[in-house]
């Protein structure tokens, strides 16, 4: 998901985005440990998308202060 397209979406939208895919990540984690995750760059994905949406969402937050 790209940072453009974050912008777009509302505080509330971030979070709920930001906590499906820690659940995501939680899930592929999981897998990874029991060694039914296939795609293991999914994980460095799944970590980069969490931080690019909690980035998005600090900022707006700081805007609105």
């Amino acid at each position: 998901m790209k940072s453009s397209e974050l912008g777009q979406l509302s505080a509330d939208e971030l979070r709920s985005k930001s906590q499906e895919l820690r659940a995501e990540l939680w899930s592929a984690r999981m897998k990874h440990e029991t060694g039914q995750l296939e795609n293991t760059a999914k994980l460095a994905a799944l970590r980069r998308d969490v931080a690019r949406v909690e980035t998005v969402l600090r900022q707006k937050l700081g805007a609105t202060r």
